[in-house]
């Protein structure tokens, strides 16, 4: 048995002085592996599914190494790990790739054998595996868009179950095959919303439900976005709408994929890749039984698709990735006109809202480490930390402890980058400590290129969670916020929210919506060292770095903010009390410090108690009431000239991003080469 594993012996010593000698056990896979081998560096499994049972036949006893090889792993399966999968009785479990090597964990197909289709349109057509649909496709490692086009708001007109073209132009949409797969989708002041067709009638496009009803209430919907003027209205998904280079279009009953090409695109040697799974690998245990003690060191996670928007629930986007699901009892007849910014049957859903299904998934779970990996070509959040049950392919949520994501790099991403924590009640006033999400590590990480298709994510969004912290990380070229931490907008704070107790919302009237005495999990957070630049790229709520409701004893420090014209950088929203701006430095904002007091509720203190100290900044615009009676303190502040930063600030910019020593892997799409 010894000779079929490697095992690496080494000494221990116990807290009483005494020598143990302890077995780290080897196992091994390679795409030219065989699962029927043992698993040893010269006879490796082939599939991670073999190598998943192996570990577990060890780790009882030993420490568990499990080594991959260079290659593409492509699942017919997501992996579920559960506690058996991960270190018992004090042992622990690592995933790592061998030597330098990146080796790739896909939930995609690729797509060869492309044919000319149309040559008037430049139309190619390849053969994918009949019934695999997908959201996503990717070309050549870059995020290729579904063929779109876009409608003025001008000739349309709203009904409670239809969308109304009123231009002839549009009469060929009736003619449409496949209407069921049409969607509308709306670009709003922060929402980015799909609702599906269910048919076409002349120019009337009769809508899924629930889908319609819910994008169509609340605030900044469909239609009655916020600041109509930048808002902007699509027709999504079908092959009439390729006209454009880099869109695509696929047919899952008939099995065929469409692409036009970008110019120069040789169609013979470009790589294509099929997302097929909805996720990659979920990381969950029980409350009373977490996994613990799992790493994952130096692969690329790519190739999945979150298919929510294509069913009759759509994307009916809050804030932040959030969206509402389900038939809503509490929506007025009369939503459409009069629930078009906010009512109270709208409010009093907002403990009950969804949340986007990461790749990868991790609830229920302590001790769980990702370093130097990369995170790119995924149809959703890439990973999700402690997110609502609804969220977790397990049914389980949130309980995520001692959560490492170090040196890592997350690009091309559909949705947001990371997501910590949940949304609703038992995320902000868990029942039991288990599902507490505490202790949150997200350092030294390069972010860039991230919510592509659901631009209303931030890059980085931690909810109600008892000590993250969010240290010396790369964020760029995002179109909403870069890190956003806390939620709930005060409601469920002690002594919550006052101006949601008046008629006009009333959301303490639904019984479930409780007013705590207890303070929220959302403390002692740290936002420090960050770099931000190239955020806030579309949308103009939220800020490069956004709080939101009450965190005692948090700190955002010493972070460099720039390249966010017109924008907000630091953003205090509704609720916030309690945190420190300490130190930090922005280069060019529309606003550099904002406070959301809720001017209407006044003299109500909805926000106060927040202190910006020994900031710099070179734009002079503030937002909300900095004064004595909200004790809202702006103290030491710098206002700099043009650029000339004291070396004070420029120390801080420089120290700002990704630390040298912690070796982040330099990832290049177009290659798929990491380095």
């Amino acid at each position: 048995m010894w000779r079929r594993i490697a095992i690496l012996l080494c000494v221990t010593v116990s807290s009483g002085g005494l020598a143990q000698q302890q077995a780290t056990v080897g196992f091994f896979v390679s795409p030219v592996g065989d699962d029927k081998g043992p698993g040893t560096q010269d006879r490796p499994f082939r599939t991670l599914k073999r190598a998943q049972a192996a570990i577990r036949t060890a780790n009882q006893s030993n420490d568990v190494v499990l080594t991959v090889m260079d290659g593409t792993y492509r699942l017919e399966a997501p992996l579920d790990l559960a506690a058996a999968d991960g270190g018992l009785n004090g042992h622990s479990v690592t995933w790592k790739a061998a030597g330098n090597a990146h080796p790739v964990i896909s939930g995609g197909v690729a797509v060869e054998g492309w044919k000319l289709a149309d040559r008037a349109r430049n139309l190619y057509v390849a053969s994918v595996p009949k019934g695999v649909d997908a959201r996503q496709l990717w070309v050549d490692g870059r995020l290729a868009k579904r063929a779109a086009v876009e409608i003025p708001r001008s000739a349309v007109t709203f009904t409670d179950a239809a969308l109304v073209i009123n231009d002839p132009a549009y009469d060929y949409l009736a003619k449409l095959p496949d209407q069921r797969r049409v969607e509308v989708e709306g670009l709003g002041y922060f929402t980015n919303r799909f609702a599906p067709v269910e048919r076409i009638e002349g120019r009337r496009l009769v809508m899924q439900q629930p889908a319609w009803d819910n994008n169509n209430w609340g605030y900044d919907t469909l239609n009655k976005p916020y600041g109509p003027e930048f808002a902007h209205l699509y027709l999504v998904n079908s092959l009439a709408f390729l006209t454009q280079p880099d869109q695509w279009y696929l047919d899952p009953a008939a099995g065929k994929l469409y692409y036009r090409p970008r110019p120069g695109t040789d169609m013979t040697k470009v790589r294509v890749e099929l997302p097929r799974l909805r996720y990659l690998i979920s990381i969950s245990g029980s409350y009373d039984r977490p996994v613990r003690d799992i790493s994952f060191s130096g692969f690329r996670f790519s190739h999945t698709s979150w298919m929510g928007p294509s069913t009759n629930e759509g994307y009916a986007n809050q804030q932040s990735g959030t969206f509402l699901a389900g038939v809503s009892k509490s929506r007025p007849a009369d939503a459409l006109t009069n629930c078009s910014w906010g009512c109270p049957g709208f409010e009093i859903r907002r403990n009950e809202w969804s949340q986007i299904p990461a790749a990868i998934q991790v609830s229920a779970a302590q001790r769980i480490k990702f370093d130097h990996n990369v995170f790119a070509h995924l149809g959703q959040v890439a990973l999700g930390i402690g997110n609502n049950p609804d969220a977790n392919a397990s049914g389980i949520g949130y309980g995520a402890q001692a959560i490492e994501i170090s040196s890592n790099v997350f690009t091309d991403i559909a949705a947001g980058a990371i997501l910590v924590g949940g949304v609703r009640r038992e995320a902000h006033h868990p029942v039991n400590e288990g599902q507490t999400n505490r202790q949150v590590m997200i350092r030294n990480n390069r972010i860039s290129k991230v919510s592509q298709d659901y631009r209303d994510n931030s890059a980085v969004l931690s909810t109600y969670v008892d000590r993250a912290l969010i240290l010396h990380n790369d964020i760029s070229d995002v179109p909403y916020d870069g890190i956003d931490i806390g939620w709930g907008w005060g409601l469920n704070d002690s002594g919550g929210n006052p101006s949601y107790r008046t008629r006009e919302r009333g959301y303490y009237d639904y019984a479930p919506n409780l007013v705590y005495r207890e303070p929220t999990t959302h403390r002692d957070v740290i936002v420090a060292y960050n770099r931000i630049h190239g955020a806030k790229q579309h949308f103009e709520d939220g800020g490069a770095i956004y709080n939101l409701s009450a965190s005692p004893g948090t700190v955002i420090a010493e972070n460099y903010i720039y390249d966010i014209p017109k924008k907000i950088a630091l953003y205090l929203d509704e609720g916030s009390r309690y945190v420190t701006v300490r130190g930090n430095v922005v280069d060019g904002a529309g606003k550099w410090l904002n406070v959301n007091t809720v001017r209407g509720s006044f003299p109500e203190r909805i926000s106060p108690d927040n202190t910006a100290t020994g900031n710099w900044h070179n734009t002079t615009e503030i937002g909300g009431m900095w004064d004595a009676y909200q004790n809202n303190l702006i103290l030491d502040d710098h206002l700099v000239k043009g650029t000339a930063w004291p070396a004070e600030a420029r120390k801080v910019m420089d120290a700002s991003g990704i630390e040298p020593k912690a070796g982040v892997p330099i990832y290049d799409p177009a290659t798929g080469v990491v380095k």
